[in-house]
């Protein structure tokens, strides 16, 4: 049986020591640290989270030449490439198998989405009724990709096929949650940050296990609803925090 008390004071005592700005200098959030105008900011960390599996060494190097290929203003660049740029990014290696045809996808989708909206966070606005992004991401989904299939699709998780949809939850955690650490951005103001959950991957779903913070084998959507459970009880106004203690209990390996 879990002492529910001590454990929670230990992952507040870890989330308080691990959200700091020194935790930006080896982490992918530093690139749209870089940035200031709200868009760019957006587009940056969506991008960045897009590409966030691997080493994290790598995944900078990518958002690096991500944002060279953008000219480092990349709101400017979404709205007004031309065709020419496009082709002179067919065929780069960007990161694994996120490709050029993938960027030029999601150039051409971000496109379309800020002709119709200054920001993404109208794109996930929660229904009263919700408790999670569960929905949100969906119509997210719906409204990014286009109905035809395409290969850049897989990039974009989706919570109804039971994907945790680490990525955009780790956005959405980036965009969402406000303190004053310096870390997360928090420049969406019209969604609560008490909604959000913690990006579930195989380090932060492992050190879970081993806390007993959750019983499930699988790192899916169903497992991101048990951990919420849990991390709401310990608080509810501000559940992602302990993303910070899951993931710096992971990569100090402070915990085995």
């Amino acid at each position: 049986m879990i002492n529910t008390k001590e454990l929670k004071s230990f992952l507040d005592e870890k989330a308080d020591q691990y959200n700091n700005i020194d935790f930006i200098g080896d982490d992918p959030i530093q690139m749209p640290h870089r940035f200031s105008l709200r868009q760019d900011i957006e587009i940056v960390a969506f991008l960045v989270a897009t590409i966030s599996w691997g080493n994290r060494k790598s995944i900078i190097r990518s958002a690096e030449k991500i944002l060279e290929i953008m000219g480092n203003s990349p709101y400017e660049f979404i709205m007004n490439y031309s065709e020419n740029d496009l082709k002179s990014i067919q065929e780069k290696s960007i990161h694994r198998t996120f490709n050029g045809q993938d960027f030029i996808y999601f150039i051409k989708q971000f496109n379309k989405i800020y002709r119709k909206n200054t920001s993404l966070e109208e794109l996930f606005i929660l229904n009263d009724s919700e408790i999670n992004f569960y929905h949100a991401i969906e119509r997210f989904r719906n409204q990014f990709l286009d109905i035809e299939k395409h290969r850049s699709h897989k990039h974009v998780s989706s919570p109804y096929k039971n994907s945790s949809a680490k990525r955009i939850i780790m956005f959405l955690r980036w965009m969402v949650r406000k303190d004053k650490r310096g870390v997360d951005f928090g420049i969406w103001k019209n969604i609560d940050q008490k909604y959000l959950s913690i990006p579930l991957d195989v380090h932060t779903g492992n050190i879970s296990r081993k806390l007993g913070l959750i019983s499930r084998t699988q790192n899916d959507w169903k497992t991101v609803e048990e951990l919420d459970v849990v991390i709401r009880k310990f608080d509810k106004e501000d559940p992602a925090k302990y993303d910070f203690a899951l993931f710096g209990l992971g990569v100090t390996k402070e915990w085995v």
